[in-house]
């Protein structure tokens, strides 16, 4: 299989699971965050950092662009910016805002899949601008990478959801 074809395929998956999953929030419930523990993210942090963590971010290993202000990179925010505690996460305020902007990022990830194309995601080598040890790894393996990012938060949001009570799944979780 192609890098194309995998991480678009990826995407097709995994973003319809996490739209739904997000279906079972409520507006009334964007507050709520695990009662025990500490740097949890509350759900509307959490479907926030959703809605950005496959595109923009294919976004910035395929042409550079971060979303940063003019004349600043990823690589000079001081650490505590680039991955503040959860408290200082930015929030959402609606649940369907939240999935407009998970369809707007996902539209991102498969133009940026199209854009970067096979022979760059095979063999550009390029370090993540959050990575201390500026390891270089082929565009194709950040950009997985991601899709496993959002896989990862596509669970937290999963146990969110079982926590809270409600019925969950394994075929609710992938998008059955």
């Amino acid at each position: 299989m192609k890098w194309t074809e995998l991480l678009t395929a990826a995407v097709e998956e995994n973003y319809p699971a996490v739209d739904s999953l997000m279906g079972y929030v409520t507006d009334d419930e964007l507050d709520w965050k695990p009662a025990t523990g500490q740097n949890w993210m509350a759900t509307n942090q959490l479907l926030f950092h959703l809605t950005g963590s496959c595109g923009a971010c294919f976004k910035g290993f395929v042409t550079g662009d971060w979303g940063m202000p003019e004349g600043m990179k990823m690589e000079d925010m001081p650490k505590e910016e680039m991955l503040p505690p959860a408290e200082a996460l930015p929030t959402i305020d609606s649940v369907a805002k939240a999935r407009e902007m998970l369809a707007a990022d996902k539209q991102i990830a498969l133009e940026m899949i199209a854009q970067a194309g096979e022979k760059r995601l095979e063999s550009e080598m390029l370090a993540a601008p959050w990575d201390p040890t500026h390891t270089e790894i082929a565009l194709g393996r950040h950009l997985l990478g991601m899709v496993i990012h959002l896989q990862s938060h596509k669970s937290q949001l999963f146990y969110y959801l079982k926590l809270q009570g409600k019925e969950m799944n394994t075929m609710i979780l992938w998008g059955m």
